[in-house]
């Protein structure tokens, strides 16, 4: 049946369980609104819990030992590669320290150092120590934890496996709604005069990726159909360290995080040479993209015969398996013992720097529509996220979101849907067809013609569907996300931050030092858009 079978209404619906959604809707509830949380799977099974890290912020008076804003302000900018809003950045760094001091308030245990406050590290393109962490490489569990339990304690009503399909909209497109899908597969609309879109990345365009199975860019297709346009999509930070499971590793690789590296690990080929001398004056704790990319010319050189990963080499680290227990338990289950054997490591997609273009309140260009987390382009990440902003943002946008959906709400009148809304259609292509020319022409180092060999295999593929399960919700999303990727990917000739072209290798300031915007036209085809955001 095409027509919804079951209504609710709500003041806001936020989809997705990660750290932005739930701290938006923590404080929405704080002001007030009634909440309803959404997610396709289980609460937990966002990509928050995976982020092993920590996040990024200056905390002034806990043994800082000088660190400022602004240091943190210039590594965000110079790691952006000349695409970051600087306003943006500056407003989002500026609110880290409230941020986090709410986290803890809601329950969040960071690890704390041995002369007093938080046990802080360093990470690839920082000047300064100031990565707080919790269970020494579990911050995102702990997180996802102290927020789920607060939304319990909160009394935050939450679907799960409920798949989000489509924007509900008036007449003149405001979004006033959402169209779900329940576990059973049959439609319901949520009304909702605020949809706050925090459903995470698109890692699974990619056969090898740090993302969980969910993340496959539903929230970005779903906007665009809404009328909202992203930017930025070209811009796939690789993570350089994922755990090598194997020649032709699919789905979700375990990350072996970069403050392994902060704390002496290097990289190393399997003859033992260093990976990262000579490279960058950083080395081993080089940007993202500077580090993907040196180890992926590395591997095309076989050295030793190995053409598909190198090694990190962290035998110095004598505390290893307290210091960092997730890494050292990946290792374990394959029978790795990080004391005394080098890491397999290669890199693997790891985050969308772009998504749906919005301000750090959460806002789009389509009234009623809001976006915060990985699924969001604010212009804090450019061209290139610094390492462990993602959760500082989620943090920060997700509470400014809240607090601007109540203030709209307080000046916009309710509005309902007029038309009973229906299943849409969408082109779907064929999920492992889509992932082998994403993964061999749109990964690092691209080409024109790779990427319009990838754009005629997903016009081959492609067939349209009614959105009537989550699967073909989840595979429509990633046609739509592959294609508007490969656009603006195309279209970029030069080599910038996670994006690189083979055949331009040299960064352009004079004709690209400007985000590329993109819509779908009136057939439903991603295009450039006319608007340019500086």
């Amino acid at each position: 049946m095409n027509a919804p079978r079951w209504e609710a209404q709500v003041d806001l619906v936020v989809v997705g369980t990660g750290v932005a959604g739930l701290t938006a809707a923590l404080r929405a509830r704080e002001l007030g609104l009634r909440v309803l949380v959404v997610t396709k799977a289980c609460d937990a099974d966002g990509n928050t819990r995976w982020a092993q890290g920590g996040v990024a912020v200056v905390l002034p008076g806990e043994h800082d030992e000088g660190d400022t804003v602004e240091a943190h302000v210039r590594d965000t900018l110079v790691a952006g590669a000349g695409l970051c809003d600087e306003a943006a950045v500056t407003a989002i760094i500026a609110a880290g320290p409230s941020a986090v001091s709410r986290l803890r308030e809601r329950g969040a245990v960071f690890d704390p150092a041995p002369g007093g406050g938080l046990a802080r590290t360093r990470e690839g393109g920082h000047s300064a120590f100031r990565v707080v962490h919790a269970g020494g490489d579990s911050t995102g569990a702990e997180i996802e934890r102290a927020l789920l339990a607060a939304v319990t304690d909160g009394h935050v009503p939450m679907l799960e496996q409920h798949t989000a399909v489509d924007a509900v909209r008036t007449p003149l497109g405001q979004v006033c709604g959402l169209l779900l899908l329940d576990g059973n597969g049959v439609p319901g609309v949520l009304t909702a005069p605020a949809v706050l879109l925090a459903s995470g990345g698109l890692g699974q365009l990619y056969h090898a990726t740090s993302n969980p199975t969910g993340a496959t860019g539903d929230g970005l297709a779903l906007a665009l159909r809404a009328g909202a346009v992203v930017a930025d999509l070209e811009f796939v930070q690789f993570h350089p360290t994922v755990l090598y499971t194997g020649r032709g590793a699919r789905g979700r690789c375990p990350l072996v995080t970069e403050a392994i590296r902060g704390e002496g690990a290097v990289l190393v080929d399997a003859t033992g040479a260093r990976v990262m001398r000579h490279v960058h004056p950083l080395e081993d704790l080089a940007p993202r993209d500077v580090v993907a990319a040196a180890i992926t010319r590395h591997m095309a050189a076989a050295p030793g015969g190995v053409d598909d990963h190198v090694f990190l080499d962290a035998t110095g680290i004598s505390d290893f398996a307290t210091r960092f227990p997730t890494a050292h338990g990946a290792c374990a289950a394959r029978g790795i013992d990080p004391a005394r054997d080098p890491i397999p490591v290669t890199p693997a997609a790891h985050f969308s720097c772009g998504g749906i273009v919005s301000d750090v309140h959460g806002r789009t260009g389509v009234t009623g529509l809001y976006a915060a987390g990985e699924v969001a382009r604010t212009g804090l990440h450019g061209a290139n996220r610094l390492a462990s902003n993602s959760l500082l943002e989620g943090l920060v946008v997700g509470t400014r979101a809240a607090e601007a959906i109540a203030a709209d709400l307080a000046t916009r009148p309710l509005v309902r849907h007029g038309e009973t809304p229906e299943l849409p259609f969408a082109p779907v292509a064929d999920r492992d067809t889509l992932q082998r020319a994403m993964s061999r022409h749109a990964a690092i180092g691209r080409d024109a013609e790779g990427l319009a060999a990838a754009g005629s295999v997903l016009d081959l593929s492609a067939v349209n569907q009614k959105l009537d399960s989550r699967q073909r919700v989840e595979d429509a999303a990633l046609t739509v996300a592959a294609r508007a990727l490969i656009t603006a990917a195309a279209k970029r000739e030069e080599s910038r931050g996670c994006h690189v072209r083979t055949e331009f290798p040299e960064r352009d300031d004079m004709r690209w030092q400007r985000s590329q915007v993109i819509r779908l036209d009136p057939f439903g085809q991603p295009v450039p858009a006319d608007l340019v955001v500086a």
